[in-house]
């Protein structure tokens, strides 16, 4: 939808595109991909349509003390771009585990990326932190 609250934030298009989840659960290993497609059709005449890729295969195993180690991707193809500069693909590496802040169950994780393909000036490798709140059901 294009409800950026800065012309550079947005593309100011509509889009609209499949998602789809593969997903394998086998013993202490996660593995899968989640790829998705958007397209533009409508939206600001002045701007370029949208047309993206976004893949992400993952891999993941994880021990019985609660620490997960996983190793991904999250591809971007813009079928829009110039020639060569249509693919950003960085291989990420990360490591989270499972605690708790007093009785609330959380998850912190930590991360690293190298980009192996990317449009011209872009960064080289990330970094990348997460805490996420768990609510388990009982």
């Amino acid at each position: 939808m294009p409800i950026s609250s800065d012309r550079f934030l947005g593309t100011e298009k509509w889009g609209f595109g499949p998602t789809a989840v593969i997903l394998k659960q086998s013993g202490s290993w996660t593995y899968g991909a989640l790829v998705n497609q958007i397209w533009s059709f409508a939206g600001d005449e002045d701007r370029t349509d949208v047309n993206q890729t976004y893949l992400q295969p993952f891999l993941a195993r994880s021990s019985a003390s609660g620490v997960t180690l996983t190793l991904s991707s999250e591809s971007t193809g813009n079928w829009e771009a110039d020639s060569g500069e249509e693919w950003t693909v960085p291989i990420l590496f990360n490591v989270s585990k499972v605690t708790s802040l007093g009785k609330r169950p959380i998850s912190l994780g930590l991360g690293a990326g190298y980009y192996l393909e990317t449009p011209n000036d872009q960064p080289e490798w990330k970094l990348r932190t997460n805490l996420t709140l768990l609510y388990p059901v009982k």
